[in-house]
């Protein structure tokens, strides 16, 4: 079996399937596609921390998946503008954990994580999967990854 690294960046999907299909991901979906056949060495969820009782039971679904789940703070700053994103955390687990995984499974469309793929192939010759809402996941990220699966159909709680 080849091992599989899986790194979530829960806001911006999250955002991605409310904005483009007015529902929500399916994380056990998800999970069924990106480990099926495959041994699960990491599995990360990241998500920004508002501490809401409904926010701790979505975490605690997610644990219950099999991820583990990172909390960053959310930082109201004082010009009402909010900040709180996983892009450097993301990067470097995964570039750790490509050193010991044949396959690293993305869900995001963001394309900063664009270099994050071509090296991560580059050093480990690790194949790269990613997850995104197709008209919302940068072109680059697309074209970095060695698959690219659309956010769709039976990846969406209806």
């Amino acid at each position: 079996m080849k091992k599989v690294s899986i790194f979530v960046d829960v806001q911006n999907i999250y955002y991605t399937t409310r904005d483009h299909y007015r529902c929500h991901f399916d994380y056990n979906a998800f999970w069924a596609a990106a480990t099926e056949g495959r041994e699960v060495v990491n599995a990360f969820a990241y998500a920004i921390d508002r501490g809401s009782d409904k926010q701790k039971q979505f975490q605690n679904i997610l644990r219950g998946i099999g991820f583990t789940v990172k909390l960053k703070p959310f930082i109201q700053r004082s010009d009402g503008s909010a900040k709180g994103d996983w892009d450097v955390g993301i990067t470097l687990d995964a570039i750790e954990a490509a050193a010991e995984s044949d396959i690293i499974v993305l869900a995001s469309g963001d394309g900063d994580f664009a270099m994050l793929l071509d090296r991560a192939y580059q050093r480990y010759q690790v194949e790269t999967e990613v997850y995104g809402v197709s008209a919302l996941t940068a072109n680059a990220l697309i074209q970095s990854a060695s698959r690219y699966i659309p956010i769709e159909g039976k990846l969406l709680l209806t």
